[in-house]
Formats: C-alpha cells, structure tokens, sequence
C-alpha cells in the first residue's frame, strides 16, 4: 500500500494542493494526506510562528503514515518542499516531487510586472478580476514580522539537507513565479544529489503552480512521475 504526503506552503493550507491532492484520490488508491501546519489554514494565526513546529508537524503526519504504508511519496508546494526534502534526506522515501520549492525567494523582477498588472487593473477598476490580488489581500497585515522570520530560519535550516536527498525527485517550477524565482529549480536541481532527477518548467504558471494554467498537465505529470515506481517494482512496462 501507498501513502502520499503533500505539504503546503508558508502562509498557505490544503486548499493550495487540493487539485493536485484530488487528482491523485480519483487517479489511484493511495492514501494521500494533506495536513495543515500549525497557524496556517483559510484563517492564519501566525502570531506564535515556529519552524521548528512546522518541521515538527509534517514529521509526525510523516511518521504517522510510515507506520501504516510500505511505500511513502511525499509532494512539497514552496516552503512544504524544504520541509519533503528534509524528510526525504532524514528518512526512506520512495519519490519526491519539489514544486515552486523556496529553496531561494522573492524574484523582484517579477514581482515588479505583477504589481504592474494590478495598479493597471486598479486604475481600470477590475482588481475583482485580478486573481493574484485577490488571493493575496487577504494576508496583508495577518503575517506578522516573526512569522517571516521563521520562515527565513526554516529554509537557512532545511537548505543544509539537499545534499543528502538521494530519492529520485521531480522539480516543477512557474516560469511566472514571483516568490521564487524560477532559477531555483536549477540550484535544486545543482544541490540535490540524487542520480535520478527532473526538472520541468511551465511558462504559464505563477507562484501557485498546483491552482495555475497547467495544473491539468501538472497533474498528469507528478502522476505519471510516481507511478514509474510502482510499475518498475511490479515489472511493468514504464
């Protein structure tokens, strides 16, 4: 049996995954578990921030899953991949799937055409349209100062474990991104020592690759990427 773990990103829930989780429910008959970080959700409460309690949290659901399933796939969307790669470094899994990691971030040029893009749609009166802004308004003023602190303290943490990640891995990242700058993929791609890696980019896509353009193609893509596993174990044809 087949446990799957996907872990969300900072300041994020299940919801940022949720295409990507259903998909995986209807496609197969994994046991896939999308757990909620403490002080994150549709309703942050971030005022007693910690990454140790994050790392803390995804490792139990980890743990929790191991007991139960032989074969472990983990998933991590922006900051939840640090977090699956360090699981994956510090325990056995069977794949690993990094997307929109924030193994570095802010990419301000990008950042710089996407307040463009809502100042313009401001002055035309349709931010109500403007999917970006209305996602992140919400989060103004509700991450306090400590709570991106510990973000910084989780990636300066988790960073050090890349290299001992051998589990064959898969790296999508959004050509569009604004919080991580799609170069990452290729510092993931230089630091993670694992023989069997891919690296795939989508023109289309933002910072929130699973709820984007290509979410369809993604899909079948972290899809396929898992199963090759399961059909080389049963000697089937890839």
């Amino acid at each position: 049996m087949i446990g799957c773990l996907i872990i969300h990103g900072f300041t994020g829930g299940p919801y940022e995954v949720e295409p990507l989780a259903s998909y995986l429910k209807k496609n197969t008959n994994w046991h896939v578990e999308v757990p909620t970080l403490p002080g994150h959700g549709k309703k942050l409460n971030l005022t007693d921030a910690s990454h140790k309690k994050w790392i803390k949290a995804a490792e139990a659901s980890f743990v929790q899953l191991q007991a139960k399933y032989n074969e472990i796939y983990i998933i991590g969307f922006s900051m939840g991949g640090m977090i699956a790669a360090y699981l994956a470094a510090k325990y056995k899994v069977e794949k690993l799937v990094l997307l929109a990691t924030s193994g570095k971030y802010l990419s301000f040029k990008q950042i710089t055409l996407d307040l463009t893009d809502v100042i313009a749609d401001g002055f035309k009166g349709e931010l109500n349209n403007n999917k970006l802004y209305q996602h992140y308004k919400k989060k103004f003023g509700a991450v306090p100062l400590k709570a991106n602190i510990e973000f910084l303290k989780l990636v300066r943490f988790t960073r050090r474990f890349l290299k001992k990640v051998e589990t064959p891995v898969l790296i999508a990242q959004g050509q569009q991104d604004g919080m991580v700058p799609y170069k990452t993929a290729y510092y993931l791609d230089k630091e993670i020592t694992s023989s069997r890696k891919e690296v795939v980019f989508f023109e289309r896509s933002r910072h929130l690759i699973c709820l984007g353009e290509d979410k369809d193609t993604l899909n079948q893509m972290v899809h396929q990427f898992l199963i090759k596993s399961v059909n080389t174990k049963q000697g089937l044809p890839q």
